[in-house]
């Protein structure tokens, strides 16, 4: 399982599970297993970037084979030493476990360690400089039957890179989007959401290269449709929004339309290993601006989002990561954002964790205070250009039921681990004075359960409201769940309605609102941003969701929702209207004035 995992890019569950299969292995004395397991440890670590760690593991499983003569481990172990040399610089260590290891792979007659071992000698001809041998090998390597499709990847990989330095941009080109689409084949072969999920890890290094080459390029537009490409697949999928026999590196849509149709100013994000990019795009135009690494970026968004949980508000305090964070995020495409100030942001990684409206504009010598980004701007998430633009399509053409409300919450307490929750009644009772008797349905108390929800049919709900505890699985986010009453006859857990069962129950609402804890998720996948029951409403159908990115606070949360529905009723759009309900408390001059409180909840669009 733990190899199953890693092959999927679903490292977090795969170190996990490898862990235990070595600890296990080691208990029972089983020395073949215990190197078997430590070798796909050592494969983990390389792919997370933990070279070291990699290294030792890897020179660990190699005494260990040896110790035992297991001829295959040590092959294994040779070949992977030689590919980790090659990623730190040891060319001289790596030409060593070249020579040991060929020979071996030959006599093996293993045609899948050969094509092993010839991609380990194109890196190290690349290396040196030796270019017409490191291509002959990768083509060798790419149309081998016997390489695995991951292999026919990296090997077109290294051969965009390959041209890429011999200043063959054409060439280059053609090879990045010939590896995307040999890993976009292997992709479209899983079958389930859970698989799916974590498999665009695979390709960030491609994209990643791709992106920054067309940027080098000056083809900033094209740089902006492929990192897209990358964004919200699984959620597209899901949507029936991509026709999986299209080659999707051909696929154009115009940004500037989306930017139009939306009425906002659109803020893309892409976070590289060597060089992140912002693109502003609106109704009139692009505009790209260069950013730092990734690496010097999410440290600060781990301080802030500490920081936004303290006691402390950060304004006041003159918080220096909310300012510095302003001004590498957003600053630099400050003065192309309207008049009104909307703003949809596509983010990803974690910049995902991040609430951006929390970001604090500096004072300047103008005059104007330091304040929060949310007095300036009103602030969405969109899961990528493409999903907004068939969305937008989608949602001129659709229609919305008679029903308006559909409630559900206040549960009873399924257990110790989730106690009543104070505030709840409060909460509902003011969402209930939004809507006419007739304009609703309300499941409170006791008959507030997931079958309650399944049996609505809430397919027919343009709104669709939760106020309960909710549970966030970061190893599995599809196992995420609003807790609700248990019924009277069902399985240990059938008080939970899970983030998978929301999924396959199709919805057209225009907001579903998950007044819950961590109602956004925990883990961000590559490519999909976090990953919970908001995304899992919006792949069941869900024009917007709102979800919150923390613990939700019961005493604030009723007088945010009451103020969030009141500008509903009014006309007031989705993101408009929790802006303001976010306002009101910031404004109050009370305890609720700090980010904790109204900062956790965000909302999430395809429309």
């Amino acid at each position: 399982m733990g190899w199953s995992y890693l092959q999927l890019g679903d490292s977090e569950h795969a170190r996990e599970l490898l862990i235990n299969a070595e600890r296990l292995a080691d208990g029972i004395g089983n020395i073949g297993n215990e190197v078997n397991w430590m070798k796909t440890l050592g494969y983990l670590y390389r792919d997370n970037g933990a070279l070291d760690d990699a290294t030792s593991t890897l020179d660990r499983a190699l005494l260990f084979a040896t110790q035992i003569d297991s001829k295959k481990d040590i092959l294994d172990c040779l070949e992977d030493l030689a590919h980790l040399s090659i990623e730190t610089g040891d060319l001289d260590s790596a030409n060593k476990y070249i020579e040991r290891v060929a020979p071996m792979a030959q006599a093996s007659g293993s045609a899948l360690d050969i094509a092993y071992v010839n991609l380990a000698r194109g890196k190290l001809a690349a290396a040196r400089h030796e270019d017409s041998q490191a291509e002959s090998l990768f083509r060798r390597v790419e149309s081998d039957p016997a390489s695995q499709v991951s292999m026919r990847f990296a090997a077109e990989h290294e051969l965009a890179l390959l041209y890429q330095a011999e200043n063959r941009p054409a060439q280059a080109e053609q090879m990045y989007r010939m590896a995307l689409t040999t890993f976009e084949g292997a992709r479209q072969q899983l079958k389930d959401d859970d698989s799916k999920l974590p498999f665009v890890a695979n390709a960030k290094g491609i994209y990643d290269d791709y992106v920054r080459f067309l940027v080098s390029q000056n083809k900033p537009d094209l740089a902006l449709m492929t990192a897209d490409q990358s964004r919200a697949r699984t959620l597209a999928q899901g949507l029936g929004m991509m026709n999986e026999g299209k080659n999707p590196h051909l696929a154009t849509v115009s940004a500037q339309a989306v930017a139009r149709k939306a009425d906002a100013t659109l803020l893309f994000y892409w976070l590289g290993e060597r060089q992140s990019y912002l693109w502003a795009v609106t109704p009139h135009g692009t505009t790209m601006f260069p950013l730092p690494a990734e690496k010097q970026i999410t440290p600060l968004i781990e301080r802030y989002n500490r920081d936004l949980l303290g006691t402390e508000d950060p304004v006041e305090s003159g918080n220096t990561a909310g300012q510095q964070l302003y001004r590498l995020l957003v600053e630099p495409a400050e003065k192309l954002i309207g008049p009104d100030g909307r703003v949809m942001l596509l983010t990803d990684g974690p910049l995902s964790r991040l609430n951006f409206e929390a970001l604090i504009v500096p004072a300047n010598t103008g005059g104007s205070k330091a304040h929060y980004w949310i007095e300036d701007a009103t602030v969405s998430s969109a899961p990528s250009i493409s999903m907004l633009a068939g969305g937008l399509a989608e949602h001129a053409n659709g229609r919305e039921s008679n029903a308006k409300l559909l409630l559900l919450g206040d549960p009873q307490p399924p257990s110790a681990d989730y106690p009543a929750l104070p505030y709840a009644g409060e909460e509902m009772a003011k969402i209930e004075k939004q809507f006419g008797h007739n304009d609703e349905i309300v499941y409170a108390g006791p008959l507030a359960t997931p079958a309650a929800y399944l049996s609505s049919k809430p397919e027919g709900f343009p709104f669709i409201h939760f106020v309960s505890h909710g549970v966030a699985s970061r190893m599995d986010p599809l196992d995420s769940a609003i807790i609700l009453s248990r019924p009277q006859s069902g399985d240990e857990d059938s008080f939970k309605l899970y983030a998978r069962e929301i999924m396959r129950h199709p919805i057209q609402a225009r907001l579903v609102t998950i007044s819950a804890c961590y109602g956004s998720g925990t883990r961000a996948y590559t490519g999909e941003g976090l990953v919970g029951l908001s995304w899992a409403f919006l792949r069941a159908g869900a024009q917007r969701t709102i979800g919150a990115l923390w613990e939700a606070s019961d005493r604030s949360t009723p007088e945010l929702m009451s103020t969030l529905y009141e500008g509903l009723e009014t006309g007031q759009t989705p993101a408009s209207s929790l802006r303001n309900a976010k306002l009101k408390l910031l404004h109050s001059g009370g305890n609720f004035r700090k980010p904790f409180y109204w900062a956790a909840f965000q909302l999430y669009t395809r429309v």
